[in-house]
């Protein structure tokens, strides 16, 4: 018999109403920007996967798009569809559910998506987090008692995925719950999705947080050109091409900014976290185009790449 310790390997789906701090805690696990963040709710459209390695074993987080009701403006369009249908996806197949909620808050949306993951009949943990923005810390054990009353739960853990508190124990009560099974992936893996594809949301993620209370839901990016070079005095570099659309030219003149300066800057930012993350110099070059309707057109997202 062999003396190696029997690592644990499983998929495990991040589940929450928008704007918990879902890619927070995925990020925080995996210990790398995989999935782009801001404080609008909806940042994130696209369900992609979050490698965290430990010595124990490997758990691939599936993080999703915010399980949201189906009213308003943005709700009814195609888009809200489309990231509905991603978030309840990530279920398929996968061993555990994490319920990631607001500490101090529990809302008909997180009923809504405690119940998507008790009828997927997988072990759901519960993370509270943003524990440290509870202004009275005594009000944690009664909320805990309201929150999983009937309820299921495998585990309870509250958390600061910001700050990164109270993740080692939630990394042991996950991983018990994994089959023992070896890797799934590479130990320096960190997500299934493309440089390219990263590059996106890291553009994307400068818009939401610079035009957030603009252009909320009106805007989208497509990588046109993804190249790689070599050259003698920068090394390796990524020559990327990129196109921020947008539904009206009202809007395109927002993002341009007085003489440039707002798409200058967010392409600034975003270049930086490029850099940051792939390890290599990068040469953003980025447009703004208009496509009419392209948020409430099932043909464009699909062009645009939503699932």
């Amino acid at each position: 018999m062999s003396d190696t310790p029997q690592t644990h390997s499983g998929s495990v789906a991040v589940i929450g109403r928008p704007n918990v701090g879902k890619s927070t805690l995925t990020n925080a696990l995996v210990g790398a920007k995989v999935s782009i963040v801001s404080s609008r709710p909806q940042t994130t459209r696209h369900r992609l996967l979050g490698i965290a390695t430990f010595p124990a074993g490997q758990i691939v987080l599936v993080d999703t798009p915010g399980l949201h009701k189906q009213q308003g403006k943005f709700s009814a369009s195609a888009m809200s569809r489309v990231m509905n249908r991603a978030a309840r996806g990530a279920l398929e197949g996968v061993d555990a559910g994490l319920l990631v909620i607001e500490a101090g808050r529990w809302e008909d949306e997180d009923t809504l998506a405690y119940n998507v993951l008790s009828d997927a009949g997988i072990p759901v943990v519960l993370v509270i987090n943003k524990v440290d923005r509870l202004r009275e810390k005594s009000a944690l054990l009664p909320f805990l008692a309201q929150v999983s009353e009937g309820r299921k739960f495998a585990a309870v853990h509250p958390i600061s995925a910001l700050k990164r508190n109270g993740l080692e124990a939630l990394v042991k009560d996950v991983l018990a719950l994994l089959p023992e099974a070896p890797p799934m992936f590479g130990e320096d893996e960190i997500t299934d999705r493309s440089e390219r594809f990263l590059a996106g949301e890291l553009i994307r993620e400068q818009l939401m947080r610079q035009l957030g209370a603009e252009l909320p839901y009106a805007t989208t990016v497509e990588i046109e050109r993804f190249t790689e070079e070599t050259s003698p005095k920068q090394g390796e570099l990524l020559r990327i091409g990129a196109v921020v659309w947008v539904e009206r030219e009202s809007q395109k003149a927002i993002v341009i900014g007085k003489g440039g300066a707002r798409l200058k800057e967010i392409g600034s930012k975003a270049r930086m976290q490029m850099e940051h993350l792939f390890g290599r110099k990068v040469f953003l070059e980025t447009w703004v185009r208009v496509r009419e309707g392209w948020s409430d057109d099932e043909t464009a997202l699909k062009a645009f790449g939503y699932e």
